[in-house]
């Protein structure tokens, strides 16, 4: 009984483990792996990585080729456009909600935290320390929308589309060196949040991704 009641923790822990080096660049897009490695990347053992394969054929972040084993998800303009398709379709959606539902405190503490990092910019400040902030506040505005849902199963499917964008963010258009333009976009949205108007939220959530995809695409 207590192998089986380990399993499920194993693979949530190779999952993570395997995810958090994904996105540190640990390993790379399009990138060829042995399950030998993924034993080294995780410290995790062999059944455990066997278990989680699956898992990862079926998000889209790794695939089985034939005769060269585990190629890590390659980053071309199908997965661009699919992952910020898919990202549109959810975010719409999620903001139009949040709008009408997220407290007025919510609000104010997203639009100080976008303010502050704006007036940051303001001052000369284009410290390294400041882009990783920055980017912490842009994914956990985006993050709120989709929580606001309430929904598991679209939050399951935003979390690895999520993994795919960020991926996407790391290998074509990094906020650094963006941070003021970037905020000056969410400062859009959130003021439109706070004055309740979904429509205008709505309208300038599409005007900030379509500007992240088109960058993604090089357009």
């Amino acid at each position: 009984m207590d192998g089986m009641d380990e399993q499920p923790t194993l693979r949530e822990k190779a999952y993570a483990s395997f995810t958090h080096h994904l996105l540190a660049r640990d390993v790379r897009p399009g990138q060829f792996v042995s399950q030998r490695r993924l034993v080294e990347l995780t410290g995790l053992p062999l059944g455990a990585i066997r278990e989680l394969i699956p898992r990862l054929e079926a998000e889209g972040l790794i695939k089985t080729v034939p005769q060269r084993g585990l190629q890590i998800a390659h980053i071309d303009l199908n997965l661009i456009r699919e992952a910020f398709q898919l990202r549109l379709f959810l975010e719409k959606e999620a903001v139009a909600l949040f709008t009408h539902s997220a407290s007025d405190d919510t609000i104010a503490k997203l639009l100080k935290q976008h303010r502050d990092i704006a007036d940051a910019i303001q001052v000369g400040d284009t410290s390294p320390e400041l882009e990783v902030h920055a980017q912490l506040v842009d994914w956990g505005m985006h993050d709120a929308f989709i929580d606001a849902l309430g929904n598991t199963i679209i939050s399951n499917a935003y979390r690895v589309n999520s993994i795919k964008m960020r991926l996407i963010s790391q290998d074509r258009f990094r906020i650094n060196g963006h941070v003021g333009p970037v905020m000056n976009e969410h400062l859009q949205v959130l003021e439109a949040i706070q004055r309740r108007s979904a429509e205008d939220a709505v309208a300038s959530l599409v005007s900030h991704i379509n500007g992240a995809r088109d960058r993604a695409l090089k357009i």
